[in-house]
């Protein structure tokens, strides 16, 4: 399912399949693992999936608000813009710009 286009964006997964507070693990050519998002409020975010503490994978944790929760230290990250916004998470994980194409979450970088 990864489709490039003219315009850079880069299809991840379908909307469709994305469920309200639970996150998918992404593997795609190029790319370190991502953690796909889909909020209350339909938005969709893609970040990097593993935790900048601990490693673990952020698609196991547990999404609460626009904020994931990492299964191992409880460390948690904002979806929509990676910071760290619980100890023992210091360090912000990485976002992709991501934005739904013809039904597809689709990033860019």
């Amino acid at each position: 399912m990864a489709a490039d286009d003219a315009d850079g964006w880069r299809a991840v997964y379908e909307v469709d399949f994305l469920e309200v507070g639970t996150p998918q693990r992404v593997l795609l050519d190029g790319l370190p693992p991502l953690a796909v998002f889909k909020l209350a409020d339909g938005s969709c975010h893609v970040t990097a999936d593993t935790c900048t503490h601990g490693e673990a994978s952020l698609a196991d944790g547990f999404v609460e608000g626009d904020e994931i929760e990492c299964p191992w230290h409880s460390g948690r990250f904002c979806v929509r813009d990676g910071r760290a916004t619980a100890m023992p998470a210091t360090e912000a994980i990485r976002v992709f710009p991501a934005s739904v194409i013809d039904g597809r979450v689709c990033i860019r970088g």
